[in-house]
């Protein structure tokens, strides 16, 4: 098994934690966890991509975990800075593959849209473009599935459920998006209830709905969105678990015009939306492949 190191790092916008896998000189992968997350989501995946020769580092992102709290700065040109910098720290001149699940994806789309000579290959895990969820958001079956977003919105109400009683909202959460719960047992859950305790880690997780929200309704969010963004370069990768409680199937599909290379999707039967935690060997094994490397995912057993 390879091991784990942990990081920290100092960019220009803030302190980072990270956990990170193989070798230092490999081709660098940014994984980017979602909510109500942390690095840790990538514990099972990082020494697959170890084996396989790559420098696999997962971050805390900004207001998560160990990386800082600041007050501001969780809309997408921020959060998209973080990891630009962050992939110019640890690789410098060179392109770095990125993986983002949930608003890991959200932040992974928006980098490679605006900065397309930083992303080398571009792999998202239950996150729809933002121009087809824009489209298809207002469906009535699926607005029902994210009523949660607007629920988010309330001031100290959301913040207050999600840090009382030791986070303990948080792995119930989880846990309830998860089709095999014997796979993720409550002690690997621990971690992301003892973040959601600390001062300030709601409502810095709740900002990145409350900015998403607020920006998508002003005349300019609504026509950016209308619009859509600029065609991503990067190939493409849509890792999908087809048991996800907060978003349809239907968000998977005529991705082609959002791409300069034909989009790949693969489906994960049987699994939820937190497919890092539940399934991390077909997630490593289809990264994998999709990244390329030099040793059989076995070989990180």
């Amino acid at each position: 098994m390879v091991p784990l190191a942990t990081l920290s790092l100092s960019l220009p916008s803030l302190r980072m934690k990270a956990l990170e896998a193989g070798p230092a000189h490999g081709p660098l992968v940014l994984l980017l966890h979602g909510f109500p997350e942390l690095s840790e989501s990538w514990r099972e995946v990082l020494p697959v991509l170890g084996a396989a020769g790559f420098r696999a580092v997962a971050p805390d992102l900004r207001g998560y975990g160990g990386t800082d709290r600041p007050r501001y700065g969780y809309d997408l040109d921020t959060l998209a800075a973080d990891i630009y910098q962050l992939a110019r720290h640890l690789q410098p001149g060179r392109p770095v593959h990125v993986v983002g699940h949930d608003w890991g994806g959200a932040i992974a789309y928006h980098l490679a849209a605006k900065h397309p000579e930083v992303v080398d290959h571009l792999a998202v895990i239950n996150c729809p473009h933002p121009a087809v969820l824009a489209q298809r958001m207002w469906k009535p079956s699926q607005l029902a599935r994210i009523s949660y977003m607007f629920f988010f919105q309330l001031p100290w109400v959301p913040e207050r459920k999600l840090s009382e009683n030791g986070g303990a909202a948080v792995p119930r959460l989880i846990r309830r998006a998860l089709v095999n719960k014997d796979r993720v047992p409550e002690e690997r859950l621990r971690p992301y209830a003892d973040n959601f305790a600390k001062p300030g880690a709601a409502r810095a997780a709740l900002a990145y709905y409350r900015k998403a929200i607020r920006g998508a309704m002003t005349p300019w969010g609504m026509r950016r969105l209308r619009q859509g963004y600029s065609r991503i370069r990067a190939p493409f990768l849509l890792i999908w678990a087809e048991e996800d409680i907060a978003l349809e199937r239907e968000l998977t599909y005529d991705l082609e015009p959002w791409f300069e290379h034909a989009p790949q999707v693969r489906y994960l039967p049987g699994v939820g939306h937190f497919a890092p935690l539940e399934a991390p060997e077909q997630v490593a094994g289809l990264l994998r492949e999709f990244l390329g490397g030099e040793a059989p995912v076995a070989e990180a057993r």
